[in-house]
């Protein structure tokens, strides 16, 4: 009994799952970035190994790779990859925050924010990183996930010199840590998984995993940083009393 093709959606369906114009997904294919569609006379259909790469494609599009980069990228992923490994690839590259960055207005920021923000309030939280200002006055891009944390910094009125010093120091900090982390993960614990002779889903399920963790362990290790950091003041001033 013959096997029903995979490839079953429409250009116009695919373009739809993955948030494209059909005019880019054909453009994409005119390059080579996906495979061509399974042909029924006139008609092209398009199935999961499309999808998984052009999700890919979108990916690496949010982390500002041209176009000429996304090809060499796409290059060194083998044409019999499955779906699954391509979209292991696309796990590797996503976000660690929950949500992408977008662009808000004033108005718009203000009722995320469940308050009014005057200048102050907006220079405090560009001073913790959590708002960006763009080329259009009075639009920012927004961190979602941290306003909420932004606004109660705000609430503690604490002088914006203080911000600025502790963002250059969680900045400086995060930047090591990542680097650190990064190289261990390449170096020690993905050559494993690639021999380990887990599916692709085993894997994207653990570096899934693995985010949350690492992010937890690094907050455990900063409480007990700082806890050591106190009890170490108060025996200095002991011992200079």
């Amino acid at each position: 009994m013959t096997a029903a093709p995979a490839e079953t959606m429409s250009v116009e369906q695919l373009a739809s799952r993955v948030g494209m114009s059909v005019r880019t997904v054909r453009f994409y294919a005119g390059r080579g970035l996906i495979p061509p569609p399974r042909r029924e006379g006139r008609n092209g259909y398009y199935g999961p190994d499309h999808l998984a790469r052009l999700e890919l494609v979108r990916e690496l599009q949010a982390h500002g790779f041209t176009l000429s980069a996304i090809e060499g990228y796409l290059e060194n992923i083998p044409a019999g990859a499955t779906p699954e490994q391509v979209a292991l690839h696309r796990t590797l590259l996503a976000p660690w925050m929950a949500d992408r960055p977008e662009e808000l207005g004033r108005e718009a920021l203000e009722l995320r924010a469940g308050r009014e923000l005057d200048d102050h309030a907006l220079e405090m939280l560009i001073a913790l990183g959590v708002l960006e200002p763009t080329p259009t006055e009075d639009v920012f891009r927004v961190a979602p996930a941290h306003l909420a944390v932004g606004i109660q910094f705000i609430e503690t009125d604490m002088p914006i010199e203080v911000a600025h010093a502790s963002r250059r120091i969680f900045d400086a900090a995060g930047k090591a840590v990542a680097e650190e982390i990064t190289e261990v993960f390449r170096t020690l614990w993905w050559p494993q998984l690639r021999s380990s002779g887990r599916t692709a889903e085993d894997i994207t399920a653990l570096v899934e995993r693995f985010k949350p963790l690492t992010i937890q362990a690094l907050v455990t290790a900063y409480e007990t940083a700082v806890d050591e950091a106190k009890r170490e003041t108060i025996r200095r001033r002991t011992e200079g009393s």
